[in-house]
């Protein structure tokens, strides 16, 4: 249809280019009428008078030749608008699977008539559209079956070896001959179980097998909350069977396999023996609670594939520099805030109360309220009470216990420093790539806010300071994470070195074409 436009303007232009060499003939008949020398050399006065004359012929051409290029443009252009339009009303919209396949797609560009044509109305959707193809979620879910049988195995690994190697030592120690020397042995192979099964066989899944996105995220968040829930098992019960031994006790304490199952599946990271107990469940209250997390999970699909993938999808067009950047970062703070306060709705309220009301777990208190924080340590404490749990008493407080309580910053530093090294792992092993964005802005920035920003900061201005600062930092993160996401997809490397897997390719990528 294009092809016809174009041939219809030609033969317009054609037909004014025959008036014109027309005109012409009539100019070449009458300078031959004129009269020349008998000797054949032509006046220059003659020469020049002619040249006068065309000039000023060619001078009254040009606006009739200029407004007849334009109407025949406009008119090409506006036929190519309601041709677009009928193409993109016909399904031919592209898809985001197209995109991950590695496809060039371009962003359409709004082509617009001439002011003095006025509006021109043509079918067309909105931006925000509902979109009912699911090729983002198949395609980011993928593989599940082997995330069932790695996730098996990681369960059934945690179920039973750290109970093994704790009721065997727990029950050996008071009868050993050296018992630092049969504590150590046991504490190495405990070591080894949580680095190297726990730690390096999900791990080695998940690169092995080319797992996408969502499903490596359920691994690697599975691998790291039964790290912490094994290690929490053992710091617990390892000092009631000192103090047993201690006091000659002839009963073990030893938790039985009933207690230690259901504190694997219970929403906590601290090992108890009980918990407060609900006394029913609500299984509609359970239902309500997971669907809450499907259309979580589905609004932050349609936040990906409205709002990210029109933005990023192209970025091999656009040349990196401090204007695009900036430009980026403002535009993905919307998406950014709101997947922000999805995956907390999700996870944290919906996933974890579903969870506690099937085992009638009574504590729920997961969150607090972070949203009238006025410091940023207090957000700290309050955005996900879980982990600061755990942090708080198996980092912070037991590297006090060990190098004494005057080193309180230094301990702050340490657990800043792992649950930022954490993150990034968690981040990088998910993307299939490192770019410690996550952990500078952790690391860095967000240690500096807790000292600076901190609990003597009561005002309200403080609470929309750490508004701001949230907003954008998500708009940081989603930005740069997601341009490093499409710029490998278009800028695939055939021999990659060590260097190119750590190495932006964001930075270089419509370099390489």
């Amino acid at each position: 249809m294009v092809g016809e436009e174009k041939m219809c303007v030609r033969k317009r232009l054609s037909k004014s280019d025959e008036n014109l060499e027309e005109s012409e003939e009539e100019r070449n008949s009458s300078e031959e009428s004129l009269e020349t020398p008998s000797n054949g050399q032509i006046d220059i006065k003659q020469l020049i008078a002619k040249k006068i004359q065309l000039t000023a012929e060619a001078e009254e051409l040009k606006p009739f030749f200029m407004k007849e290029v334009g109407s025949h443009f406009d008119d090409f252009v506006t036929n190519l608008i309601e041709k677009s339009a009928s193409l993109d009303n016909g399904g031919c919209a592209v898809t985001t699977f197209s995109v991950l396949k590695g496809e060039n797609n371009h962003r359409a560009k709004d082509l617009r008539a001439p002011p003095e044509h006025g509006k021109i109305f043509v079918v067309r959707q909105s931006l925000l559209e509902l979109v009912l193809e699911f090729s983002l979620i198949s395609y980011a879910f993928g593989k599940l079956s082997i995330v069932m049988w790695t996730w098996w195995t990681m369960f059934l690994c945690t179920l039973s070896i750290p109970y093994f190697l704790f009721q065997r030592w727990a029950r050996g120690y008071s009868k050993s001959s050296h018992p630092v020397i049969y504590s150590l042995f046991h504490c190495l192979l405990f070591m080894v179980f949580q680095m190297g099964i726990l730690g390096l066989g999900p791990t080695y899944v998940v690169l092995a097998y080319t797992l996408p996105p969502a499903s490596r995220c359920i691994v690697i968040f599975e691998q790291i909350r039964l790290i912490m829930k094994a290690h929490s098992f053992v710091r617990e019960n390892v000092p009631r069977v000192l103090n047993s031994a201690k006091k000659k006790s002839r009963t073990v304490p030893v938790p039985t396999v009933n207690q230690y199952l259901y504190f694997l599946f219970a929403p906590t990271l601290i090992y108890r023996d009980n918990y407060p107990r609900t006394p029913t469940v609500r299984w509609s209250y359970v239902a309500m609670q997971f669907a809450q997390v499907l259309g979580c999970l589905f609004y932050v699909y349609y936040i990906f594939e409205r709002l990210c993938v029109p933005l990023f999808r192209n970025i091999k067009q656009e040349p990196f520099s401090a204007r695009v950047l900036v430009l980026c970062v403002f535009n993905s703070i919307l998406p950014g805030v709101l997947i922000l306060l999805l995956i907390f709705f999700a996870f944290l309220h919906c996933w974890l109360n579903a969870f506690a009301e099937m085992l009638r777990f009574g504590d729920r208190m997961f969150y607090k309220d972070w949203w009238n924080s006025t410091s940023y340590s207090n957000y700290y404490r309050t955005w996900n009470v879980v982990v600061h749990d755990w942090l708080y008493y198996y980092a912070y407080k037991d590297f006090l216990w060990v190098f004494t309580k005057k080193f309180r910053a230094a301990a702050m530093l340490a657990v800043f420093a792992v649950s930022a090294v954490v993150h990034e792992y968690a981040l990088a092993l998910c993307l299939n790539f490192f770019y410690p964005v996550l952990f500078v802005l952790f690391m860095f920035f967000g240690m500096a806010f807790n000292f600076v920003v901190n609990d003597s900061r009561k005002r309200p201005i403080w609470n929309v300071m750490m508004w701001t600062s949230l907003f954008a930092g998500n708009g940081v993160i989603l930005c740069f994470y997601s341009q490093e996401w499409y710029a490998r997809q278009h800028c695939p490397l055939k021999n990659p070195t060590f260097l190119d897997y750590i190495q932006p390719r964001s930075w270089t990528c419509r370099y390489m074409f």
